[in-house]
């Protein structure tokens, strides 16, 4: 479970024997930051999204731990035009349509619970997609 206090660093170095994962890929922002590299094991990879709560504020890069390598995606960077957003979303959906792809439902709300619904993202209490319905 990522908790805000990033303590399921501890989590994951017990279930990979002190090891840590490979890789990471946070999207969430400061709090769960340094848990993230925490989690990590010697040489690996940290690729960190669209942050959604806000940036990790300063990183000083000579306290890295670990030799990792640290990515921060953009996403106008890997589609720069209309024209392939439009060829990835068609390969998108195609594989949902086909069943490669499975989406996992975390919540469905009226658009009028949006407040809710963000509520709950917030507090972690959801898993998956949520979903407002206008």
């Amino acid at each position: 479970m990522v908790d805000r206090e990033g303590k399921f660093a501890e989590q994951v170095r017990d279930l990979t024997n002190g090891e840590g994962v490979h890789i990471v890929y946070d999207g969430s922002g400061p709090t769960t930051f340094a848990g993230s590299m925490a989690a990590l094991r010697r040489s690996g990879t940290f690729c960190w999204y669209g942050p959604v709560l806000g940036g990790p504020g300063s990183l000083d890069i000579m306290s890295l731990p670990k030799s990792i390598k640290l990515g921060y995606a953009v996403f106008t960077d890997h589609i720069p035009t209309t024209a392939l957003l439009r060829e990835r979303a068609a390969r998108l959906f195609d594989w949902i349509a086909q069943g490669k792809l499975n989406i996992e439902l975390g919540g469905v709300y009226p658009l009028t619970e949006a407040a809710k619904a963000h509520r709950e993202m917030e507090s972690r209490r959801t898993t998956g997609k949520l979903l407002l319905i206008p």
